[in-house]
């Protein structure tokens, strides 16, 4: 009986430590440079406030851009194995979009806009279109 739920115990645990592992590379700060655009991601454990947005409490992230407020906000996320399906609002609510954002490699990632609102960011006083496919890379905070 005993080694039946020693044996039980490491099953479990074994299962635990490699779903943690499938999440982790769904923790982090990617950065595209070409467009001056991140996302702060935490998908699996949703650990994110966005600033500004407090009111919204811990979420899975969101999409933002260099010196200027405005984000897209991520609601939710589905990972399923290196893709990430993600359910998009803008920080006033109005518009939303999903999106699916997919690991290439260690530090490569693809963000891909799948449906929804035109998604634009907001650059020099006009709404810039950004393209639906965008390369990010991982960077430390």
């Amino acid at each position: 009986m005993k080694k039946l739920l020693l044996v039980l115990f490491a099953f479990q645990f074994s299962l635990l430590a490699s779903a943690q592992n499938d999440c982790e590379p769904f923790r982090a700060y990617i950065i595209n440079n070409e467009y001056k655009l991140f996302l702060r991601i935490d998908l699996c454990h949703e650990s994110i406030t966005v600033p500004g947005q407090e009111l919204l409490g811990k979420l899975p992230g969101y999409l933002g851009k260099k010196h200027n407020s405005f984000c897209w906000i991520i609601t939710s996320a589905e990972v399923k194995g290196k893709t990430a399906h993600l359910t998009m609002i803008n920080d006033y609510g109005s518009e939303d979009f999903t999106a699916t954002l997919t690991q290439k490699n260690d530090s490569v990632y693809i963000f891909q806009h799948v449906e929804g609102s035109t998604f634009k960011m907001p650059n020099n006083g006009k709404w810039q279109k950004i393209p639906k496919k965008l390369e990010f890379i991982r960077s430390s905070y």
